[in-house]
């Protein structure tokens, strides 16, 4: 098809997007009847949500229509974007000054160039344990021991969300050999598929948990989880996000199969994302409510980038490992030694009576 994009990739995103384009005229439909008895806010709200997520993807879309590195330059921008806006949610002294330079320009692009060249024995330990160190040293060298833990603890929590976690998003193209279950053959076997489709599968999950939570939070909340950080935010909501995350990521597998899942994985899956883009949401709610801000940031739609992803960088590297540790192989004769493993056991099961 197009650069990263296969045939089923092609589909989920299209598919994707329309979705978007139509709950985003339903918003503004709703924004106009005056009628409905909906909280106006409510509407904009939604209405603002789906018109970011509309932007995410189509540029999303134009950078895996090119190839892996512009993706992860794509990345980048965003992370570099949202370090600006973490570092004046909360704000830092002028002894932080020269800090800042390696935290918003040096890191962020070595770490991406790493991710670009599919280096994960460097940029799995570049910026926690490196820039953790340095960021310490670099701090008291400035000799400025007022609030020293405070203001440390803000620069390396910046650097781990906007630019570490969400650089696992497109550490999903660089992942090498993946296996899959064959029912079939009842085998592990290579994986021919795209890595864009492992990319677009957790941002769609992530859309549909973020929507079906703020719905669900508006139309079913009754016990808030966190009122004095979040007042939406319900177990209701919770909940109901996880069951049609799991519905829609095995839906997705069944007609449209992007990934190596099985469909009992690919509901697995879809649930750690949503738990994972739920906590980042709250996370970042924390943040502001203790800065005093309501919402921070005027990148898409009076929403700023922090906003919007919060919920994939939480979702991003335990997506990312978890599929790396499960079904990513070193060469084919892993899988031949693990479907070997596998005939000896069901010999031995048949000759024990254990199965026929």
């Amino acid at each position: 098809m197009f650069g990263l994009l296969d045939k089923n990739t092609t589909i989920l995103l299209l598919s994707n997007l329309t979705v978007l384009a139509a709950l985003f005229g339903i918003g503004r439909y709703l924004k106009k009847r005056s009628s409905v008895d909906i909280d106006a806010e409510t509407v904009r709200s939604f209405s603002r949500n789906m018109m970011a997520w509309i932007v995410v993807c189509v540029v999303l879309a134009l950078a895996l229509m090119v190839d892996v590195r512009f993706t992860v330059f794509f990345f980048w921008f965003v992370s570099f974007w949202a370090q600006r806006e973490f570092v004046t949610l909360t704000p830092t002294k002028p002894s932080d000054h020269r800090t800042l330079f390696f935290i918003i320009l040096v890191f962020p692009v070595a770490q991406y160039l790493l991710v670009g060249y599919g280096l994960y024995d460097l940029y799995s330990i570049v910026i926690p344990v490196y820039g953790t160190l340095f960021i310490g040293a670099r701090i008291a060298f400035a000799n400025d021991p007022d609030e020293f833990l405070a203001r440390t603890a803000k620069l390396q929590f910046g650097l781990l969300i906007c630019v570490y976690a969400l650089s696992h998003a497109p550490a999903l193209l660089t992942l090498d050999k993946l296996q899959t279950w064959n029912g079939n053959i009842t085998a592990w076997e290579l994986w021919d598929g795209s890595k864009a489709g492992l990319l677009l599968y957790l941002v769609v999950i992530v859309q549909i948990s973020d929507m079906t939570h703020f719905v669900a939070d508006r139309t079913l909340g009754r016990h808030v989880i966190a009122p004095k950080v979040n007042e939406f935010k319900s177990w209701e909501g919770l909940i109901t996000a996880l069951v049609v995350s799991a519905i829609v990521g095995v839906f997705i597998q069944m007609f449209l199969p992007v990934t190596p899942f099985q469909y009992y994985g690919a509901a697995v899956m879809a649930i750690i994302i949503s738990v994972m883009a739920s906590s980042g949401t709250m996370t970042m709610c924390a943040i502001k409510r203790d800065r005093g801000i309501a919402r921070h940031g005027m990148l898409v739609q009076s929403r700023g980038v922090l906003d919007r992803i919060a919920s994939l960088c939480f979702a991003a590297p335990i997506y990312f490992h978890v599929t790396r540790f499960f079904l990513e192989v070193e060469s084919l004769e892993e899988i031949e030694a693990a479907n070997e493993l596998l005939q000896t056991a069901f010999q031995t099961g048949c000759q024990l009576g254990i199965w026929t």
